[in-house]
């Protein structure tokens, strides 16, 4: 074609001259101006359909990757919903039945968006509206998860300061005790980073550093006259110092999420032996309760108390060491050796202050009642 109109524009053009083909001048330049337009509008329609299909690739392509990015991200928050789950058995978060009833139902409701999301990537043909609805639900969902787990964290934070400020009020009652249950709760939490693996499994990290924290909070029964005694206290003192476990869990009854640690505070004073305050034997005492028993002898023998001096970690160690295997669980004693001793002396809280006697003298060691007991 082409060809043609060169062949035919190359013929002299004169008005009123016939030309070969028996066109005049004015009728070859319309057929040429013709032709040249069907050309052109013939590509145009080409280019479209080109790029029309090109780009129908190209949307089907990002429907099918919003769609399987959007599924991968459902697994993502299903994985992460899960471990939640997983970590809801403490005393802040376990909850009520119904409340763990709807936590499972919404797990089973992530799994079921999931299928959605395989049925619509293949069993049909999705357009751009439904693959953005998957997508950005997906990222909904993430979003959401992200702000539960923070505002979940943020609220044990608060929790566990407030229950160290109130442990303080209860410790301030003996100048001598200031900062005990502190001590203990930092000295259990680095004590269970030192577990094996196997036996962490079998706790519940914001479980045992409440029940460290919480495990003296029956003292608020016993008087003052007897925290304070710096002598030897006879028998009808120390049957009501005996009670302070059993108080503690009182105190604590009505919170229920915290009848999983109550056994806890309850057999911290136990003996592996079985001359503790229960008589509960190896195992049957809790681990909790036999770890809480360990750091609470370490810290009773290294802190200052209205009845004795403060020992060293050295003098602490040994004689922790006479009473393993018969007051202390040995096994988990040996445990307790292997952290070092200034991340042991780096647990005491900056703000415990040790009270002086009265008369400015040093109190003199006097032992608890009951022999053979290091505490």
């Amino acid at each position: 074609m082409h060809c043609l109109l060169q062949g035919i524009c190359d013929i002299p053009q004169r008005p009123g001259r016939k030309l070969p083909n028996g066109y005049s001048v004015k009728e070859r330049s319309r057929k040429v101006k013709s032709c040249e337009k069907a050309l052109t509008f013939r590509g145009f329609l080409f280019k479209l359909n080109y790029l029309v299909n090109r780009c129908t690739v190209y949307m089907k392509l990002l429907i099918t990757l919003m769609i399987a990015v959007g599924a991968l991200n459902m697994v993502v928050n299903i994985v992460r919903y899960h471990r939640f789950l997983l970590s809801c058995q403490d005393v802040l978060s376990s909850g009520k039945k119904n409340d763990r009833l709807w936590m499972v139902l919404a797990e089973i409701l992530l799994v079921f968006f999931l299928f959605g999301y395989v049925f619509v990537g293949f069993s049909s043909s999705p357009d751009l509206m439904v693959a953005s609805i998957l997508f950005f639900g997906s990222i909904f969902v993430t979003i959401v998860e992200t702000l539960m787990f923070k505002l979940m964290e943020t609220a044990k934070e608060r929790s566990i300061n407030v229950a160290e400020v109130l442990v303080g009020v209860i410790d301030a009652r003996d100048p001598y005790l200031n900062g005990h249950s502190r001590h203990v709760q930092e000295l259990t939490m680095l004590f269970y980073r030192y577990l094996p693996k196997h036996i962490r499994k079998e706790l519940n990290p914001v479980s045992l550093e409440y029940a460290a924290l919480l495990h003296d909070v029956g003292k608020l029964g016993v008087p003052e006259a007897i925290l304070n005694k710096p002598a030897k206290l006879d028998p009808e003192e120390w049957e009501v110092v005996v009670r302070h476990p059993a108080t503690g869990v009182k105190i604590l009854k009505p919170l229920r999420s915290f009848d999983n640690i109550a056994d806890w505070i309850l057999y911290h004073h136990e003996r592996v032996d079985g001359k503790g305050y229960y008589g509960l034997v190896g195992d049957q005492i809790p681990l909790a309760a036999r770890m809480i028993s360990i750091t609470d002898t370490y810290s009773a023998i290294t802190m200052r108390r209205a009845y004795k001096l403060a020992k060293t970690h050295e003098e602490a160690i040994s004689a922790m060491k006479e009473v393993a295997g018969a007051q202390l669980d040995r096994e988990l004693f040996d445990i307790f050796l292997t952290i070092p001793k200034e991340e042991l002396q780096a647990c005491i809280p900056q703000r415990v202050h040790y009270g002086e006697p009265a008369d400015g003298r040093e109190p003199p060691f006097i032992p608890q009642h009951g022999s053979g007991t290091v505490s």
